[in-house]
């Protein structure tokens, strides 16, 4: 077997149940659900019972999607699957890298719940949004983007879908745009411009929550959103800038490969990510937790 690589999914993919039977199958799973509700009580809950509108307030989608990633990694790694390689989309990212062991379990988790409401907190102060807009390149979304002043590409998924943040207001006339250039504009689950300039002060506030958290050594390679290019020692930044610089998904796969990468789990509760990476590489393995632990199970 090759390289193999874990990748964390960000928002979007979240639903209520999710991770209920990963929790009640592996004790390892359950554990750290166990963990976390002792530093935020109701996490599983959510997770587990908890309303879709009530998983799509940011402050609740990112504690609980690092939950369910965190405890779906720690199933595998019981079973001997360790990674060459992390990344994490977005908030996936802080999973990554407490999985690689820059963070300990508990640190990691408090980050990621501090993400959350500073993100959620800027989130509130303007009316805004995000698309996934298709079958545009990435010059065309530029040139659409730029006749508005609040409208920013933010995340590089894959060839022909790149994110767009952006106010509301101005989101109908862009969409408008998008279809007359032969392209579609997705609306996302989430609510708020992330990755661009309207969470600069979350961005913020994050570096000094992690300029007073312990940082270790990692102990796998952890590819970043921000420079697509595994991670040097500037944690602080590059953890911190990520929030309101764009998301560099498909270059972060291509330097995988080039690296020799040659499987792709999907850490997370749906399969956006896999559905990326065979849009980037049709001939790379990019599966679903789910399928990957039916492989292995044999069932």
């Amino acid at each position: 077997m090759g390289k193999i690589a874990f990748v964390f999914s960000g928002q979007g993919d979240q639903y209520p149940g999710m991770g209920k039977e990963l929790a009640q199958k592996y004790p390892s799973a359950a554990q750290i659900y166990k963990m976390c509700d002792s530093l935020r009580p109701g996490t599983s809950a959510q997770c587990f019972e908890g309303t879709e509108d009530e998983l799509k307030e940011t402050k609740n989608t990112q504690p609980c999607l690092f939950a369910m990633e965190l405890a779906t990694a720690s199933v595998l790694k019981e079973k001997g699957i360790i990674p060459y390689a992390v990344a994490g989309f977005s908030l996936g990212e802080v999973t990554a890298a407490t999985f690689s062991g820059i963070f300990d379990n508990e640190d990691g988790f408090r980050l990621v719940c501090r993400r959350g409401e500073l993100m959620q907190h800027e989130a509130e102060k303007f009316d805004t949004s995000m698309a996934a807009v298709i079958k545009l390149t990435p010059t065309q979304l530029q040139q659409l983007c730029a006749k508005y002043p609040d409208v920013y590409p933010v995340n590089f998924n894959c060839p022909g879908q790149i994110t767009v943040s952006g106010l509301s207001s101005q989101m109908t006339d862009f969409f408008a745009d998008v279809k007359a250039a032969g392209g579609r504009a997705i609306p996302l689950k989430v609510k708020g411009a992330f990755h661009s300039p309207f969470m600069e002060e979350a961005a913020k506030s994050f570096s000094l929550k992690l300029t007073q958290t312990e940082i270790k050594e990692r102990n796998m390679i952890l590819y970043s959103n921000m420079t697509a290019e595994p991670y040097t020692d500037d944690v602080v930044g590059l953890l911190s800038k990520q929030i309101c610089n764009p998301v560099q998904w498909e270059n972060i796969i291509r330097n995988m490969l080039a690296d020799g990468v040659d499987t792709f789990i999907e850490i997370g509760p749906g399969k956006t990510l896999t559905n990326m990476i065979k849009k980037i590489d049709a001939n790379t393995k990019a599966v679903t937790v789910t399928e990957y632990l039916a492989e292995v199970e044999g069932c």
